[in-house]
């Protein structure tokens, strides 16, 4: 399967968020090592991103939180890299109330459809982000939507602990990537 890199969002997802947790579960996951975790630079953190994917040098999926879902859609502008897919977990809606403005510079997120393929996980109470608008950007990232229920903000606050069911949802996610495809089965539409 390909390698994981973790993505947490602003501060860092600390040791009882679920993001910091998975890191055990497969050792040769990767973390993001930004400058600054709570003085956010977007031009630091596509430049952290970078460095990871050097690094890494095999085919990735980024499993990113909160404003980090938008840290992807910025870098996948600019690169693509050996990234097969991403996890995009709690994007918060840049027009919200509560978007933090410290990540000011990770706002205006390009609407358009990743390079790779790509889910959104939100949940319907989540304060940083409407369940419409994250439906929104995972049309315009042309990617798959899941609706978790009421789970806050996905974060440590929310309580999941290893969050097994988001965990399975990663893993069904990365066996879809290296499933070969189906050959076309009936009339070629060609002929």
């Amino acid at each position: 399967m390909a390698r994981l890199i973790m993505l947490p969002g602003l501060g860092g997802s600390g040791r009882n968020h679920w993001h910091t947790r998975w890191e055990g579960f497969e050792p040769s996951a990767m973390r993001l090592a930004p400058a600054s975790w709570t003085a956010p630079d977007l031009t630091d953190w596509i430049a952290a991103l970078d460095r990871a994917a050097a690094e890494a040098g095999e085919p990735l999926v980024l499993v990113a939180h909160s404003m980090a879902c938008l840290l992807v859609a910025h870098w996948a502008k600019v690169r693509t890299s050996n990234v097969c897919g991403a996890v995009l977990v709690a994007p918060p809606d840049e027009a919200s109330p509560h978007y933090p403005p410290e990540a000011a510079s990770f706002a205006r997120a390009p609407g358009d459809p990743l390079p790779f393929p790509s889910l959104v996980v939100a949940s319907a109470d989540d304060p940083y982000c409407p369940l419409p608008v994250a439906r929104r950007l995972a049309n315009q990232w042309g990617a798959g939507f899941v609706d978790m229920g009421a789970l806050g903000h996905i974060n440590a606050a929310s309580g999941l602990g290893d969050w097994p069911e988001g965990w399975r949802l990663l893993n069904a996610f990365r066996a879809g990537l290296a499933a070969p495809t189906l050959a076309r089965v009936g009339p070629d539409p060609r002929a």
